[in-house]
């Protein structure tokens, strides 16, 4: 193992730097930027069971430290992901892919995942539970340990690779979800999604964002994701990868800190597509400062 290399849930990683999931497309476009596989991995835009135009109007709305997005899990559904994302991520990408799963019943997560866990190019799944349970009276799967329970112990009886579970920083105890979904038999722990904010255009009254809310994500975000980070891996026997608001390398040493295996970059792409690499390529040389032999050493630390 190299120096940046760590372990997730049984596979190495060369560094621990991850693309979110809806930052990053299926990668084609970054990879006429640079070469996608100096990555750890990334996670690949959230997939549901049938395509999903996604919401109307204005989707997107800047904030002073971040930005809201209301996308509504714009996608092709997979069977298109199956037979032509991943064929031509093959082409470019010669490590195991993080695949991001979205659903809207307990059933629906159940049969995407099923289906893209059977893809040789896909290492994880990756569960999002934010999504609204249609069958439940609207309420985010991960906003209830129940019904987190009950999505990850569905999902991984039909799955042979690693299962994360994505979890939602919109709860009063994230603690709680989170062990909910290790009981579930979770491998791993993904976490923070995105803040449910608004911003309003004072010229006209109205919000900018025609859903009215969306998901703030950001700088703006980062010190809760760590606290969150912080105490989901003091409390849980499963490895946890931190997102909300990385920017630049000093972030994921503070994450990984923090309690985190891996690290995920999100909004940051969009802000700079070459973060990730210029991350990557200054994790050294902040190590050689820090006096850190290994990364896996500080996994953690602050505990």
């Amino acid at each position: 193992m190299g120096r940046l290399s760590v372990n997730l849930c049984g596979i190495e990683l060369d560094n621990p730097i991850i693309p979110a999931s809806g930052t990053y497309g299926y990668g084609k476009e970054f990879a006429d930027l640079y070469d996608l596989n100096i990555l750890g991995t990334f996670s690949f835009k959230g997939t549901t069971l049938n395509p999903r135009f996604g919401n109307e109007g204005v989707r997107i709305a800047e904030t002073p430290s971040g930005m809201l997005n209301a996308v509504g899990l714009q996608n092709p559904g997979v069977e298109k992901v199956i037979n032509e994302e991943l064929v031509n991520l093959k082409k470019i990408f010669n490590k195991k892919v993080m695949a991001n799963v979205c659903g809207f019943s307990k059933e629906e997560y159940v049969e995407c995942a099923r289906r893209l866990d059977e893809q040789d190019i896909v290492g994880w799944l990756e569960i999002n539970i934010s999504c609204p349970n249609v069958h439940g009276g609207g309420m985010s799967f991960g906003t209830n340990p129940d019904m987190a329970y009950e999505v990850t112990k569905a999902v991984k009886e039909v799955c042979k690779k690693p299962v994360i579970i994505k979890l939602s920083p919109n709860v009063t105890n994230i603690v709680e979800i989170a062990k909910a979904c290790e009981r579930g038999g979770a491998d791993a722990i993904s976490l923070i999604n995105t803040v449910l904010s608004m911003r309003i255009n004072i010229k006209t009254g109205k919000p900018i964002i025609k859903n009215v809310t969306g998901g703030l994500s950001g700088p703006a975000i980062f010190p809760l994701a760590v606290r969150m980070v912080y105490d989901v891996s003091r409390n849980v026997n499963i490895p946890v990868i931190g997102l909300g608001g990385v920017s630049k390398a000093e972030d994921v040493i503070e994450m990984m800190m923090a309690g985190a295996t891996a690290v995920e970059i999100g909004a940051a792409n969009l802000v700079d597509p070459y973060v990730c690499k210029d991350i990557i390529e200054r994790l050294p040389s902040l190590m050689d400062e820090l006096k850190i032999e290994k990364l896996s050493d500080i996994i953690g630390k602050a505990h």
